[in-house]
Formats: C-alpha cells, sequence, structure tokens
C-alpha cells in the first residue's frame, strides 16, 4: 500500500530529479525517494509533522543539493508538504533555476544529450559531467566552446550575443559541430 502523498520534479545542472514523498498518516512512517531510489525510510513515528531532510547526489556522491521537506498539520486529519532546496521554497529555487540556466536536450549520434549553461559562471555541464571550456571573443559577441563527449567527437559551442534588450539580457545559441540546437525550457 503506497502513501504517496507529493511528488516534485528538481531542476538542477545533470538533470531533473525526481522526488517522491510517501507520509502514513496514521503511522507517520516516511520514505523519501529520488529518482525511484529511497533516500530515507521511517517505519513508526509518533510525531505526524516535522521536517524530513535528505540530499540530491550526483553519480560520484557529491551533493548537488540539501533538501528539506515539511511536514504540517492543516484542518482535521490533513497535512501539508513543502520541499524546500538549498534553503528556498521549490516554487523559488525552481524559478532561480530557469533564470541562472540555459537547458538544451537533443539526440546527437543516436544519444540523448542535456547541455546546461549555468549564466552566473559560465559553466557548461553535459549530461551532469562539468566541461572543460574555452571563451572567445567573436564578432557579435563571445563564444563558450567545449567537447560534448571525451572523444571530442561532437564539438559544441554557446554564442552569447546580445538581444538589443535591457531588460530581455542576453541571447543564447548552442551549436553542435556547427548546427544550430533549440533551447528547451528545463
Amino acid at each position: 500500500m503506497s502513501d504517496l502523498v507529493a511528488t516534485w520534479e528538481v531542476p538542477l545542472y545533470d538533470r531533473i530529479h525526481k522526488i517522491e514523498f510517501e507520509h502514513g498518516t496514521t503511522t507517520g512512517r516516511r520514505m523519501v525517494r529520488v529518482d525511484g531510489e529511497i533516500i530515507s525510510q521511517v517505519g513508526w513515528m509518533f510525531k505526524l509533522v516535522g521536517n524530513e531532510s535528505f540530499e540530491i547526489k550526483n553519480e560520484n556522491g557529491d551533493t548537488f543539493a540539501k533538501c528539506e521537506i515539511a511536514i504540517n498539520a492543516c484542518s482535521g486529519f490533513t497535512y501539508e508538504y513543502i520541499l524546500y532546496v538549498n534553503g528556498k521554497q521549490f516554487k523559488t529555487f525552481r524559478d532561480k533555476q530557469s533564470k541562472i540556466m540555459r537547458t538544451w536536450h537533443q539526440e546527437i549520434g543516436g544519444k540523448e544529450w542535456r547541455i546546461v549553461l549555468e549564466k552566473d559562471t559560465l559553466d557548461v555541464w553535459v549530461n551532469g559531467q562539468k566541461r572543460e571550456t574555452n571563451h572567445e571573443f567573436a564578432e557579435e559577441g563571445t563564444e563558450i566552446k567545449f567537447s560534448l563527449d571525451d572523444e571530442n567527437e561532437f564539438g559544441g559551442c554557446i554564442r552569447t550575443v546580445s538581444s538589443g534588450n535591457k531588460k530581455q539580457g542576453m541571447d543564447y545559441q548552442l551549436l553542435v559541430n556547427d548546427m544550430p540546437i533549440d533551447q528547451n525550457n528545463t
């Protein structure tokens, strides 16, 4: 029997992580799953409200995000579940991520690629791995060059060009082997 009460999709540099939270409202049982893997599990608790803390890690075991689920009692036997990521409420965190990251998803050479530009540091992440970059000035702006794969089969370039609008800021265009790739919003 599943007591699944909340799910969230958290966009990070490596991918979108799915968080699932189960809460037994009669037993206090709690279970947190990140990407299908059980991260935290408590079988029986007298206290039905409180906080459940955990971390989202990459494949190397490095922490990408510190999370906490706040369990609050509402009226009657109903509960409210609020996710905090790196100290920010989930909606605020997600909005900030969409402002500081540009993300592209593309199938290239028969493989799925997720390419993320971290705008505030100009770091480039390819399928969760931070890539070495080379920054160059170009005719209309700058270019960030990197390799998608370790074999250098696919060369990437992110062109940074002024949008001409102060409120909009910069435009970012991804090219892989000189072919333009459309931007995704995740």
